[in-house]
This record gives C-alpha cells, structure tokens and sequence, in this order.
C-alpha cells in the first residue's frame, strides 16, 4: 500500500519564518506527493508568506489560538487519509516521516516519535517527561515511551475521533496517545532524535506541566476510571483499617476517623463504578460512529 498518496503533512506554525522555508523544501524532498499544509497560528512574522512562496497550503488563524487548535484546523482541512504532525521549529527531522508511515503500513493506527533522551532540552523536562510517561503508561495499561512528542503519523479517520477532546493548548500528545490506547487503538514509537529548536519555545515548564498532569487524569478517568479511583480508594481503605488497629490497641476503641476514612474509601469506590458505567456509554457512542462511517 503506497501512504504517499495518501498522505497530507501538518505543521503548525507560530513566528517560524527563521526555521519554516528549509524545512519545507526538505519535507518536499522526502515526500514529493503529499499534501502540505501550514497553520499559521496569528503569527506577527511573515510565517504564511514564506509558506505561500514554496508553494504549500496556508490557513491562518486571525489570533493566535493555540497549538491544539492549529492541529484541529489541520485535521479538518487535511485531504489526505493519512496525516504527520510536525513542529515546524526545526526540532523534527523530515527525514523520519518513511520510518513512521512504516509503522502504519504494519497495521497501527498510529505511529509516535520517540524522542531520545540526550535530545531533550533540559534536565527538569527530562524528569517530568519521566513521571508523566509512567503515569501515563499505569493509566492506560501500555507502555508509553514519549507522552508529549508531537512527531507522528496517524489514520486521519481515527484521529478524528478524538478532535472534541483535544485542548487548544500544547496538551495534545497527551490527550490522543492516551485516548488511541484505551480506545483499542495500536500505537507504535518509532526512535527519533529531536534537533535544537531556533527560536523561543512556547511552551511554559510549570504551567503546561501541571496542564498535562490533569489532562491525564482527565483522559484516564474518561476512558478507565477504575483505572483512578480503584488505587485511590484502596489507598484510603487501608489507612482507615491502619489507624482503626492503632486507636483499637492503644485505647480499645473506634475513632470517628476511621470511620471517615472507611466510608470515604467507600464513596470512592462507588464513584469508580459509576464513572466505569459512564464511560461504557462513551465506548458505545464511538462504536455507532464508527459503523456510520463504514
């Protein structure tokens, strides 16, 4: 099956006019047949110019509205049945999109690129990129090698899917990985090595950081909710029947506490099976859309 046919290239782009015009010659160097299109998110340069010059599709947005964003508008007017997302700050190497597109050519719904460690940016990044891949990896039951890379190629119609949940921010690599994997959806990571980006990033450590960090509660309660709550609730069962054994051998009895602690464990566990039934419905929605399309 030849993808290049197929196949339409993403970039979102804000004030990327010093990196933009290489790149673009490079990516139609590797894939002559695909469709490019930039969004150019309110950029102040002159990002759609350079984009118009080699001769590529522009959208632009009349402010900036995110990257989130510029990757729905990207989705919804891509023609091709095949889509790769790329930074257009030079950091992803076009050379990787045949290792990618390999990957769906094997049957995955979706292929990530993964980033080597050296090739981060900073040390603080390297470890919350750490933590948020393990919580990741415990959320959806699958190993997650590159929660936040935003290199990969994907089914355009699967993506699709998931535009509503997508925030308008720097979040959705979190949000699609995580969503294609409780879905059913095989994911594969394809090992690259990001460059140096030019220019200032936009992305802010501490408060994207904490934004990615509930958007993966967020996305694990929606798609496996016992997945949350179950640990939580057993957590608090077990420091409720902890502290009742304390206050029973040092003073003979059962405190209000315990008590708290036991119905609280309680409660959650309650709420765990009712956001399960709740996101059997959502499982339900997608399976009718799914056979609307075929």
């Amino acid at each position: 099956m030849n993808l290049e046919n197929k196949l339409s290239i993403v970039l979102p782009a804000k004030n990327e006019a010093l990196n933009l015009r290489e790149l673009l010659l490079r990516i139609k160097n590797i894939v002559p047949d695909a469709e490019i299109l930039v969004i150019d998110d309110g950029s102040t340069d002159n990002t759609s110019q350079i984009a118009r010059d080699t001769d590529v599709n522009v959208i632009r947005h009349p402010y900036s509205q995110g990257n989130g964003a510029s990757i729905k508008t990207g989705a919804r007017n891509a023609k091709g049945d095949i889509l790769v997302f790329m930074d257009a700050d030079g950091q992803h190497n076009p050379e990787d999109i045949p290792a990618l597109l390999a990957k769906l050519e094997e049957g995955y719904d979706m292929a990530v690129g993964a980033r080597h460690v050296s090739t981060q940016a900073s040390w603080l990044r390297k470890i919350g990129n750490r933590f948020y891949n393990r919580l990741a990896s415990m959320m959806t039951g699958h190993r997650i090698e590159d929660l936040t890379c935003g290199y990969r190629a994907v089914r355009a119609d699967k993506f699709r899917k998931f535009l509503y949940l997508l925030p308008n921010g720097f979040s959705y690599p979190t949000t699609s990985t995580m969503a294609f994997f409780r879905s059913g959806f095989p994911v594969a990571y394809v090992p690259i090595h990001a460059e140096k980006r030019e220019g200032k990033s936009h992305i802010k450590i501490f408060r994207d950081g904490v934004r990615f960090f509930i958007i993966i509660l967020r996305i694990g309660s929606l798609f496996s909710p016992m997945r949350l709550f179950l640990p939580i609730s057993g957590t608090v069962f077990l420091a409720g029947i902890t502290y009742y054994a304390y206050t029973f051998i040092t003073t003979g009895r059962f405190t209000n506490m315990s008590a708290l602690l036991l119905l609280s464990s309680l409660l959650i566990f309650l709420i765990g099976i009712l956001s399960e039934q709740i996101s059997s419905l959502h499982y339900r929605s997608a399976e009718d859309n799914r056979r609307t399309w075929r």
